[in-house]
């Protein structure tokens, strides 16, 4: 019987020839993340075995949350983190002025690379497995545990996969895709399952459309996103990873809890309603519903894709006087190419802010919290009740096109509605 890519990952890791849905394994971590809100929880509960890191090349600490830090809390948890990096030498630090929103940098470095085990503490962990690796969230004690082992406990999850068939119509993007899996299949349909992306139009799909998928699969229950390395992969890592990777694929043969058949020639863009991810609308059918604030940006929709559709649109208009745009890109390299490209300009000269990369409002955390009745369209990953602010105010998902229109027009709109 053969294995999905999944499997295979985990078999390699764990040093079995075989595994299968249900078998529990010990893996070994290519790399163990932990940000300024899980660190300090993980190094806490590290501390308590009296050791040392199990590899310094192998963990990756990045405060991205808080930061710039916004208060005296979010400056501590950051020493926590800063002081632990410099006791044990850890090769993968970033901070501010070097930082980025970890799932957007550590691609971007080539710190994560084909057929890797990842964990981190952070759930959005399982945006790598766009790269062809196994990827995905744990909580800080396993980050801790894994700091001194380098090890990993894990149930091989089933596997789902998702075919996509069609020509993806103009303005719609990965972000589409998989708002319109977690619509069909709800917020715990692929619950400690491996959501595998595959088809014609994912192969034609860029890597930070893949990525932006596979950064949502935990919002459909998923232990992990994952698409096979082809040729974009390759060109995507060819110069950012310098060290040996092995690719996978899944079998022909391998075994699927289900597998899911999209044509996606007919889509429009879609968002998101209140509260949930899995509320999906097409934008048609809620055009009009007003906006006080837009967000381009997060692990999910801050690369340079994102940024130019948001600017092609926002390009010699102005936003609309009843909505205040902020724009953060991924990292310090996507900001630099902002500027380079004149995008930063399109962004302030149209109304916005073009802020320095952190995660910022996503998680209600800083530089744009909503007050009581209000309501936000965002390229983040999450709208659940208070995740932007106030419980009272709303978060609407949406893909870079759909927030960039909404921001000009004052309410949700499909781009063809300001570019016509």
């Amino acid at each position: 019987m053969g294995m999905t890519i999944t499997e295979k990952i985990l078999a390699a890791k764990s040093g079995k020839k075989s595994v299968k849905a249900g078998d529990f394994v010990i893996a070994k971590v290519d790399l163990v993340l932990a940000n300024d809100i899980t660190a300090p929880l993980a190094i806490s509960e590290f501390r308590r075995l009296g050791t040392k890191v199990f590899d310094n090349t192998k963990i990756a600490l990045i405060p991205d949350h808080f930061t710039p830090n916004k208060d005296i809390k979010s400056a501590e948890q950051s020493k926590i983190l800063r002081e632990f990096a410099k006791e044990h030498n850890l090769k993968h630090y970033y901070e501010v002025g070097r930082m980025g929103i970890e799932h957007a940098l550590l691609p971007e470095q080539g710190i994560v690379a084909p057929g890797d085990l990842i964990i981190g503490a952070d759930s959005h962990t399982c945006t790598y497995g766009a790269l062809g690796a196994f990827s995905t969230g744990v909580g800080s004690t396993d980050a801790g545990m894994a700091f001194a082992t380098g090890d990993v406990w894990l149930r091989v999850p089933e596997s789902i996969k998702f075919i996509f068939n069609g020509t993806l119509p103009k303005w719609v993007s990965g972000k589409d895709l998989i708002l319109s899996i977690i619509g069909d299949i709800g917020v715990d349909g692929a619950r400690y399952m491996a959501m595998e992306f595959t088809g014609p139009v994912i192969r034609k799909l860029s890597m930070d459309g893949r990525l932006t998928m596979c950064n949502m699969a935990i919002e459909a229950g998923g232990k992990n996103g994952i698409v096979a390395p082809d040729d974009i992969t390759r060109e995507y890592v060819k110069g950012r990873v310098n060290r040996p990777f092995k690719e996978y694929q899944s079998d022909d043969d391998a075994v699927y809890s289900e597998v899911k058949t999209y044509d996606v020639s007919n889509w429009e863009p879609v968002v998101s309603l209140p509260h949930l991810p899995s509320n999906t609308k097409r934008v048609s059918e809620v055009k009009g519903m007003t906006v006080d604030q837009v967000v381009i940006g997060s692990c999910t929709n801050g690369r340079m894709e994102d940024l130019r559709v948001a600017a092609k649109i926002l390009k010699g208009r102005k936003v609309a006087d009843s909505v205040r745009l902020i724009v953060i890109p991924g990292t310090q390299a996507i900001w630099k190419q902002s500027v380079k490209e004149g995008l930063a300009d399109i962004f302030v000269d149209a109304g916005g802010v073009f802020s320095t990369p952190t995660c910022g409002p996503c998680l209600g955390g800083h530089m744009g919290i909503l007050a009581k009745g209000e309501r936000a369209v965002a390229t983040t990953n999450r709208n659940f009740v208070g995740r932007m602010g106030h419980p009272e105010s709303e978060v609407v998902l949406a893909g870079p096109a759909v927030a960039a229109a909404s921001a000009i027009t004052g309410h949700i709109s499909h781009p063809d509605e300001v570019l016509s």
